[in-house]
């Protein structure tokens, strides 16, 4: 793989820390900023809101814009965010400045897997997306960890500044080992590429990950509370557990891209049907200390193992300058997802069976994702298309 490869990765590594560290710091938001724990999760929300919403604004705004140029603007987006969290002096401040870093988010790596797959030869593009995806996973290895200690230790607010500081890294990285364009930009009308993306098998795909991750989020949102309440582990040992969900984080995004490279049809239906499988395990596995370590740690390689497959999948639907705006929409359709999902595992919770049954009923998700991407096939041989060789043919 090329270095410029893995500088997309450490803009990765920046974005995945800022879009999760804040779970590890609401109660020291919430104490030092007079609001309820409450309305400071809701700062994950208002991330979330403003990568759904800016995934498809910035990628238009920026159609026309070299590819290595939108990277650097968006990473100055991100670096200008948080320095902003860090001084922010209210909650509200606060909050604009998070939806403000978020807007960086969906487009980052919309066009950052367009330039990822532009960098390797045709065999290995999902791969690409893969390692840039690295970045995302050991962000919530390391990276969220350390920044948790840091705010823990330091306040808050010293949190923001070291993500600052990696932002600042990032931004060099990219400048020095990112090649620039070597043609001009290509003429783009964004009304012609949303209609590309308003297709019927575009919409699907982007259904596919919306449901695929709603699936992960429903349970991964509330996996504390599954461990302590369920599996019978005290508080100190869920971050350990953790770090193994984490690890497989890592496993399954690398794995997911090798196979999707052989085959991606093949690998969005098996990805899809390993989550399902395993996250219907969770609810007669959890009550076992043991079995529940194991399942996490399945839980984040089966869940990360969509993620390059679903992308390649979303890419090899459109063509030409549409690529870039259907792989931010994906990007916005997984936070989606992660929003549903959270939601209707909190539905289960206190409105259905119970905290133990909210991994089955997550298992639906997959299931219909599945299904999606059926009907997203079959339409796709009904016209004799080839999306790998569709997505060859247009994709650098």
């Amino acid at each position: 793989m090329p270095l410029a490869l893995y500088a997309l990765t450490a803009g990765a590594f920046g974005i995945g820390v800022t879009e999760f560290v804040i779970m590890g710091l609401l109660l020291q938001v919430s104490a030092d900023l007079h609001v309820s724990i409450a309305a400071a999760g809701l700062l994950i929300s208002g991330y979330a809101l403003g990568v759904v919403v800016g995934a498809p604004v910035l990628t238009v705004l920026t159609a026309k814009w070299p590819r290595k140029t939108i990277l650097l603007a968006l990473m100055a987006i991100f670096i200008a965010g948080n320095a902003a969290c860090a001084l922010a002096p209210t909650y509200g401040f606060l909050m604009a400045a998070r939806v403000l870093t978020a807007l960086a988010h969906g487009t980052f790596f919309g066009v950052g897997s367009v330039v990822a797959t532009g960098l390797v030869a045709d065999d290995r593009k999902a791969s690409a997306i893969a390692v840039m995806f690295t970045g995302l996973t050991v962000a919530n290895i390391l990276g969220v960890p350390l920044r948790t200690w840091i705010g823990q230790h330091l306040g808050w607010r010293a949190t923001f500044v070291a993500v600052t500081l990696t932002g600042l890294a990032a931004f060099a990285v990219i400048a020095a080992l990112v090649p620039r364009d070597g043609a001009a930009p290509e003429a783009s009308d964004w009304r012609a590429d949303l209609a590309a993306i308003l297709r019927v098998p575009v919409l699907l795909g982007l259904l596919t990950t919306v449901l695929g991750y709603a699936g992960v989020f429903a349970v991964f949102t509330y996996i504390a509370p599954m461990l302590t309440r369920i599996s019978g582990f005290q508080e100190p040992a869920v971050a350990p557990i953790l770090l193994v969900s984490g690890g497989g984080l890592v496993v399954g995004n690398l794995l997911g891209g090798r196979l999707a490279d052989r085959g991606l049809l093949a690998t969005v239906f098996g990805t899809l049907a390993v989550l399902a499988l395993v996250l219907a395990a969770m609810t007669p596995g959890l009550p076992s200390p043991a079995a529940a370590v194991v399942l996490t740690g399945m839980l984040g390689a089966a869940g990360f193992a969509t993620v390059a497959p679903l992308q390649m999948w979303v890419l090899s639907r459109v063509q030409g300058t549409s690529r870039s705006l259907a792989s931010s929409f994906n990007i916005a359709a997984f936070n989606l997802g992660n929003a549903i999902g959270a939601w209707a595992g909190g539905m289960v919770i206190d409105h259905g069976p119970g905290l133990t049954f909210v991994p089955i009923v997550a298992a639906a998700f997959p299931l219909a994702a599945i299904g999606a991407a059926a009907l997203a096939a079959g339409l796709n041989r009904s016209r004799r298309t080839n999306p790998i060789t569709e997505l060859n043919s247009h994709v650098r």
